[in-house]
């Protein structure tokens, strides 16, 4: 599959317009618009969904004609797992959930690239995801 999975985070430095990272992710996500879809799961959808009061004010703001919604694979839920598992064993901070490692797995098994800031760890434990971060 083509097309770029969007991690929560540079959602949120868009929606909330962040004032150090608002430029950075909106020109990110741009770029990877032009090349292809972007998409989004439930975790990412649960994880922006935090700062709205009603469903109707998310679905708004994050339309699915401009974010479709994929459903997360069963065999990333194995790979998320063991990458955390790996994680845990190298003494990962617990402040990384399993959801973080959920959204890398489902670019793993999907083919998708993966727009997020959290590059480093994506990286380590995701190695054959293509990762673009968003740069200053």
């Amino acid at each position: 599959m083509i097309g770029t999975l969007v991690d929560s985070n540079v959602i949120l430095d868009i929606l909330t317009e962040d004032p150090v990272w608002f430029a950075r992710s909106s020109d990110a996500v741009e770029r990877c618009a032009n090349t292809g879809p972007l998409f989004i799961n439930v975790v990412i959808y649960a994880e922006v969904s935090v700062g709205f009061q009603r469903i109707e004010d998310l679905e708004e703001a994050l339309p699915a004609s401009d974010f479709p919604r994929l459903h997360i694979p069963l065999e990333a839920g194995f790979l998320a797992a063991k990458a955390y598992q790996a994680y845990s064993q190298r003494g990962g901070a617990k402040t990384s959930p399993l959801p973080d490692f959920l959204i890398g797995a489902h670019a793993a098994v999907a083919g998708l690239q993966l727009l997020t800031r959290d590059a480093g760890r994506y990286r380590t434990y995701f190695p054959n995801v293509h990762i673009i971060a968003p740069s200053g």
